[in-house]
Order: structure tokens, then sequence, then C-alpha cells
């Protein structure tokens, strides 16, 4: 503001309510979460409590009642922690809520004398683990900005299925979001420090990227008046701070507030006076300007009690004959304190000052989100604070389901979205090229696959009531394992029986017992022969290799003989593992600390390797079959090649958890994959270069705490690997590259339930058409269910040729097992999946682009007055119609004037 022109707010007062007009019978929580933990409509507050663990949401009245009290009354949101909410700015008893259950759910509230309903209007899975915020869009109905652990995510409240836009993924916790008030942006804070822009109609990679903030901890984000960007958090010695970034002029104004507190200034902005609120255990208030001093501090309140969280009240509920500009909710511990700024004035209480209430943003949406994404930048249209001007209100909606109306005429499509009138004036406006450069540049690769998503095949494809599962398979096993027609599954009962199950089969089973492999011991490991769907090789505890054949058909009697019995082992086997290339070869890992190559054929063994110290976790054959990699509980990964040496000819360290690890070769055999712990318990992904394990991982992520080991599965056609551990409900999925950054991670599928193993089908089961990528089997407690991952795609009636390579056949050998042990090498031969009646994507017509938005000269070009009065002159007559019609009146007949005297 100008130094020499006075403030009209530069004596906005605070004035703390009464003690009888505060909210009691409050518990707030103490709560750890990202979001807000108290929102007002101009009608109702919402707040956390601490009842149901947080799942409930305490509401009261803005307004006290006629006998001047609040009622406060509780309602039942979630199974966890609720950790953000969001009044709709166009319908005051709409609420959003998301929560650590990893739902979002949408709240038709009524009067707080009526009961509640138990049923959202909307439920939304984002499907991306724990959320922690949401966000209505200021100017478009049934628009939302979800944020979880490292995405943001916008989604349209009348589609429940998916999100129409994921943002980039960020560096760690996003810690908050902000839209712009034009709704032409969006605004995130992150643990890594950085605050992103984006425009999500333009791209999902960030326009903008700023290390801004100075610690990792707690941080929020709100846009002010033009392209200020305010974004409060800690400085590095943990004092709470506010800095303003003027995103024009790259500028940045730093207010550092002496006081040391675990919880961060929460900023709030009121448009319309310009005044910025930062509650923490006071309330400061400041007003910005569009030049400097960006900031000008008005007042400061100071209360006796902790905040929890505070909230600004709608314009619209403002007493404006009081003169009060602003009012703000805070929460503590047992109330909340309604904080009311006035502005002193003569005749207030009797007069309404012009000067200190411009006109308001409205209730009224200025456009769905279908206008939104084509390129439209209505603002809402804004309404008079004069008591005499206010619009009518609306009837009170708890009669009728405007929840739902406010989703259908919200708009459908809430996605990417471009508007170039501000992004040209947030940034400038390189090339296309330059652009694409700068984005490679500064994120990284982009990958295909960053949107695939998990879906669970029809009931009609499962198979149901398996009964007497085994879930206390040794760490080492998958579970259980499945080929292109039938799935092997272990059973607790006594004699470490194994039932088998034909995929050409799916329905119910019968209560009564079923044919099963009797192997008389307990089962440590067991797997398919890739090359023959019959036969079976299953590892006991009595340090012995039982291979057995299936008859065609399945099983239709119990079998207790099995075709081949190989020992060699002095202890127990942890797994067993078939050669990818050669017909007949198996290799095993066991308690006595040697690693043996079997020869089926021979039914003996024909090498054993050593060099392990401890447990071996797990084994991995390379593409090309000639060596053989483990991790080990000694803390090494090791490559051996068998037919020329017993020992390792490579080692190096590995994870540093002792709790169990896998290994897969990646990147066409050029790195080393291994899923394992770190020093504290956590799950992470490490990968190695195989032509250099002693230099350590070159690269690692982690994942979470969790007691199971990640099992992998790599698709060497899309360098795609997906992972989950037993009893896990979620299954991520990471594209592998041979370069910087190395993981790029995927959407994740949830399972509704935990799972007991996940396994995965040969390439050929995929429904190209469907553009699925993998499809595997889920077993649960009861059932097998298949699961198809498909990578969303528009022109599904062409073949995806950028997804789908030619794929190897690597259910046929390739060679003999005595072939590859007298040093014989070979490969898969490979086949297209395309079918002969699609056509390649690559070579489907082009179109011409359809440009959905206006460039944005049309925007910022000036234009005259006599320009704009012949607009409005043509869009007049453009709504009458057709002038050259005659006017009804001129067919009538007139009077003779001698007919007037009389």
């Amino acid at each position: 503001m100008n130094r020499f022109k006075t403030s009209k707010f530069k004596n906005t007062t605070p004035k703390i309510a009464k003690k009888d007009e505060w909210i009691n019978n409050v518990r707030a929580g103490s709560f750890a979460s990202q979001g807000n933990h108290i929102k007002a409509s101009s009608k109702l507050v919402a707040f956390n409590t601490e009842q149901a663990g947080g799942g409930m949401l305490g509401l009261s009245s803005v307004q006290p009642g006629s006998d001047g009290q609040r009622a406060v009354t509780q309602i039942s949101c979630h199974s966890d922690l609720v950790t953000d909410m969001d009044f709709s700015p166009f319908d005051e008893s709409l609420l959003a809520t998301c929560s650590v259950d990893e739902t979002v759910k949408l709240w038709r509230l009524c009067d707080l004398a009526q009961e509640q309903s138990s049923s959202p209007e909307l439920t939304l899975r984002p499907g991306q683990g724990r959320l922690e915020l949401v966000l209505f869009h200021p100017t478009s109905s049934g628009l939302l900005a979800v944020g979880a652990t490292k995405s943001a995510q916008i989604w349209d409240t009348n589609c429940q299925e998916a999100p129409l836009a994921v943002l980039e993924q960020h560096g760690d916790q996003v810690q908050s979001l902000g839209w712009k008030l034009d709704g032409s942006l969006l605004a995130s804070s992150c643990k890594d420090k950085m605050i992103r822009v984006f425009d999500p109609r333009a791209q999902l990679a960030p326009v903008q990227v700023s290390l801004h903030l100075q610690s990792n901890k707690d941080s929020r984000i709100l846009w002010t008046k033009d392209d200020l960007l305010l974004t409060t958090g800690f400085d590095t010695v943990r004092k709470c701070e506010a800095n303003l970034l003027y995103l024009v002029l790259c500028k940045n104004y730093r207010i550092s507030a002496s006081l040391y507190s675990k919880m961060t200034l929460i900023p709030l902005f009121d448009e319309d006076t310009g005044l910025l609120l930062l509650g923490n255990t006071g309330i400061d208030c400041f007003e910005v300007s569009s030049s400097e001093p960006f900031l000008s501090q008005v007042s400061h309140c100071l209360t006796d009690t902790s905040t929890k969280g505070v909230a600004l009240v709608p314009k619209l509920a403002l007493d404006v004959m009081s003169c009060e500009v602003v009012r703000v909710l805070q929460l503590t511990d047992s109330c909340i304190l309604p904080i009311s700024y006035q502005v002193p004035r003569k005749n207030s209480g009797h007069e309404f000052h012009d000067d200190l209430y411009p006109d308001t943003v409205g209730t009224t949406p200025a456009m769905s989100a279908e206008e939104w994404w084509k390129g439209g930048n209505k603002q809402v249209e804004r309404v008079s604070l004069h008591p005499d001007k206010r619009p009518k209100q609306k009837a009170a909606p708890a009669k009728q389901t405007p929840a739902k109306k406010e989703v259908a005429s919200g708009g459908s499509k809430e996605v990417r979205s471009r508007d170039c009138s501000t992004s040209s004036s947030f940034v400038p406006s390189p090339s296309p090229s330059q652009s694409a450069k700068a984005f490679q540049n500064l994120m990284g690769p982009t990958s295909k696959f960053r949107h695939i998503q998990g879906t669970v095949m029809h009931r009609d494809t499962h198979i149901t009531n398996i009964r007497g599962l085994n879930l206390t398979t040794p760490g080492e096993c998958d579970g259980f394992c499945v080929n292109r027609q039938r799935v092997a599954v272990p059973l607790a009962i006594s004699g470490g029986q194994i039932a088998v199950f034909e995929r050409s089969q799916p329905g119910k089973l019968p209560d009564t017992a079923l044919p099963t492999i009797q192997n008389s011991v307990n089962v440590a490991d067991f797997a398919w022969d890739p090359f023959d769907t019959h036969r079976l090789a299953v590892a006991g505890d009595d340090a012995k290799i039982r291979v057995w054949q299936v008859p065609e058909g399945g099983l239709k009697e119990t079998l207790t003989e099995p075709k081949i019995i190989m020992q060699g082992h002095t202890e127990k086997i942890y797994s067993i593992n078939f050669h990818p290339l050669a017909s007949g070869l198996l290799v095993s890992s066991s308690y006595d600390l040697t690693v043996r190559l079997w020869n089926l054929e021979t039914g003996k063994q024909v090498k054993v390797l050593d060099g392990h110290q401890d447990q071996v976790f797990g084994m991995a054959w390379s593409p090309d079959g000639k060596l053989l990699a483990t991790v080990c509980k000694d803390g090494k990964v090791r490559i051996y090649d068998p037919r020329k040496s017993t020992s390792p000819v490579q080692d190096g360290p590995g994870p540093e958890g002792h709790r169990g690890a896998r290994v897969v070769w990646v990147c066409d055999g050029k790195y080393l994959l291994v899923s394992g712990f770190d020093s504290r318990s956590e799950r992470g992904l490490y990968l190695y270069s195989a032509s250099s394990l002693s230099s350590g991982a070159v690269s690692s992520v982690p994942v979470n705490v969790s007691p199971s080991t990640l099992i992998p599965y790599y698709d060497p056609d899309t360098s795609v690997v997906i992972l989950t551990g037993k009893g896990d409900t979620r299954v991520y999925i990471y594209e592998i590259v041979p370069e910087d950054p190395y993981f790029i991670e995927c959407s994740s599928f949830n399972s509704p339930e935990p799972h007991k193993g996940l396994a995965f089908l040969p390439k050929t089961e995929c429904n190209v058409r469907d553009v699925e990528v993998a499809v595997g089997l889920m077993l649960t407690k009861t059932t097998i269910e298949p699961v198809a991952f498909k990578v969303p795609r528009v022109k599904k009636e062409f073949f995806q040729d950028d997804v789908y390579s030619d794929t190897a056949v690597w259910w046929e050998p390739a060679l003999t097992g005595s072939a590859w042990l007298s040093g014989s090498n070979g490969q898969h031969k490979k086949i297209s999946l395309k079918p002969k009646d699609m056509t390649p994507v690559s070579e489907a017509p082009k179109e011409a682009p359809v440009r959905k938005y206006l460039p944005s000269s049309v925007y910022l070009e000036e234009k005259t007055d006599e320009q704009k009065k012949d607009e409005l002159l043509n869009d007049m007559v453009a709504k009458l119609g057709n002038m050259d019609d005659p006017l009804p009146q001129e067919s009538y007949e007139g009077v003779d004037e001698d007919e007037w005297d009389d």
C-alpha cells in the first residue's frame, strides 16, 4: 500500500466475545494431521473432537439461538481420524471430509435441531493411502482437490470411480494445498521444503517450483491478492515464521514471530479487505498490499487458551451494521471463541458504511466443472453486503437434496484444466519444445504407467469357499503359486497338504473334502514348472524336494506318491526356483547355508554353491539364465555363475534389516532390485548395478513400515514392478528406469481386505483391447480373485503398441537342462500381442487438434469503449432474434382523425 495513504483498516480492533457467547462443551482432540481442525460456513461450524478416535466431528451454529446459546452435536463421519474438512463455498450445508481411512465423504448437514444423517451423500476412494487434505474449488461447483501422502488429485464429485487428474508426485509429504482466488492455479507446500504451483488444466507437472521453506516441519500455503503467495512454517531454529512470495517479481517478504511452538501459523485471508490473519497462541492481523511494504501489521490478539485451530466466518454472516469486517472462530481444548474484528466508526450500529464493504463473492457458482475444463475463466458473481440489497436466502436444504443437486450442477469433469491468461501472467510462455525440455530437466522422466489402475474382475471368475487355508507359510514362500491352467494353495491340515484348483472351473467350492497332494511333512515352499503346467515341485521340512504330476483335468483323487524325490540338503529348505530358460533345472536354498542345483531329468543334484554366512532370503535367475543372484541375512547380495564356480563372482552390501528380503533382475539384467528392510525395520526398495555390486545401491526408495516382506513381480516388457506383502491391503507399483531417478512411483491398488498373496499369469492372459498390462490372482482367506492392471487410454479401439512390445514366450523352454549344463545358452522367442483386427495406435489417423481454450491475448487485449459497446449491442440483438419480422402491432388498423374529436 502507498506509505502516504492512510488505510481505512489500520485501526481494526479484535474483540473477543463474552464467555456466555462462547461455544462450550467442545472436546477437541490433539491429533496430528495436515488439514484444518475447524471450518465454518455462514450457518454451521464443524470441528475435530477426540471421540471415536477422531472419526467423529462436532457441529454447532455460527449464530446463537433465540436463547443466546449454541447447541453442540456430533456426527460420525469416518472409521478413523478425520484429517481435514471443507464447506462448499456455494452450499452452506455441504461438508467434505477426508480421513486416515483413505476415503473422502460429502455430507448433507441439516438443522442442528434435527438428527443428522448417518450416511454421506457421496464417497470417493482415491486409493493413495492416508488422505490429509480436501479443498473445494473457489469458482466451480463439483470440483475437489484431495491431498494424499505424496500426491494431489483433482476429483469430480459426479465420478466416483477414479480421479480426473493426478498431479505429479511430490518429493515427500504434501503438507498444504491452496487454490488461487480465481480458481486457475493450485499451490502446494511439501515436507521437502519446496512449494509447487500447478496449472492442472495445462499439465500435470508444476509450472513453477521453488525451494522456499527453511524447515521440513509442518507448513501452510495460501493465495492472497494478485500473485502473492503466503507460506507459513518454521525457520532453522524452529521459530514460527510466515513468508510472502511475490511470484511475478520473485520477491520474498519474510515475517518472523518470536515464538517457539509445535504448531505452525495458520493463515486466513479476507479478499475484500486485504486482511491477513495468522493464528497460533494468539492471532496477528496484517494488511496485504500489492506493493512494498507488502505487509503492514494491524493488531495482535492474545488469548489465554491454547489454539487447536482457527477458521474464517464467511462474509455474508458478519454483522455489517456494527462495522464487523472479519470474524474468526478459535478452537481450543474445551470451547470455541468467536473473535470479531471491527473498524471504529461514528454511528456504528446505525449506518451501513459502503467504503468498508465492497461487493463480495456470492454463493452461486460461476460455472460448471465442464465449462472450467473447456477453458472457462468466469468468476463468481459478487453481491452487496448492504442489508437492504442482500440476495434472497435459499430455502433450508434439510428437506431437499441439494448435495446431489450441487454434485450434478457442479459439473462433470474436473480435470486438468488450462487457464492461459493466469498462466501467462504467472510465468513466461516458452516454446513447447523449451517447456518440455525444462519440465524434463526439472521433474525427470515421466511414466506412461503412472495412472495404472488395478481392478478386481467380476465375481463369476472367482474361486470361493476355500476352507482350511494355511496362513502361516514361511516368509521365503510366496503363499501360493499359479500357472495358466491351475492354482496350488497350501492347507492348514496335517501332512503338508496342497489343494489344486482348475482356473477353468471358477465358482464356489463344495463344503465336502477335496482331493489334495499329501506331502506327509510341512511345506516350506512350492513352485510350478514354467514349461509343464502339470508338474509341481514341493520343498518340505525334511530337506527333501518332491516333484508331483497333476493329471489332465486336475485332481480327481488324493495324490500320495510323488514322481520324483530329491535329497541332498542336510537341513530344512527355504525356497526353490525353476530355471527360466532350461527345462528340468531347479535351484534350492537351505538352512545348511548351501544353494543346490538339481536336474529333474536324473533326479540328482548337479551343483552345490557356497559362500553364504546366514539364511538365504531370496534367489533369482538372470533373464539370460546364466547367473543366479541371492540376498542373504548376513547383509550381502551375491551373484553366482553356477557353471563356472561354486563361489560368488560378485558380492556387495545388501539391506541393513534382517527381517527378510527378495531379489529380482530388472532393466534387461543390468540391475538387481532388492526389497528388504532398513535398520529401523522400514520396508524399502534398493537398486544395484549388476556389474558393480560392491559399490552398493545406486538408488533406494522407502516404502512404509510393515512386518511382511514385499514380494516383487517384474514385467520386463514394461519395466514395471508390482509389489505387495502377505497380509497387506496395498499393492505398490513402480516403473524402473536405468537412469536417475531410477524409481518412478505409479498409482497403487488397494484391496478391500488383507490378501495372503498375489501371483501373476503370462502376458497372453492380458486383454489388450482393455489395455491390461498385467493380470494376477489374489489370494484371500476364502477366495482367489483375478485382478487386472490397466493403463487408462482414450483410443482403446487401437492396439497400444507403445505399451505392448513383443513378449517372450517364457512358457516354452529355450533348451534342455543337460544342454545348459554342458555350456549352451539360449533365449526365448518372442510374439506380438496385437490382434489381427486391430490397428496400432502409432498408425492411427492424425486428428486436427481442437483448441479447448482461448489464447491469453484474448483476455489481455485492451478494448475501447466503442468495441465494448458494439459487442454489447450485438449480444442484445442476437438474443432478440430476427429483427426483420414485423411486430404484431404493425398489423393493427388505426382510427381516423375525426374520430378523436368524438
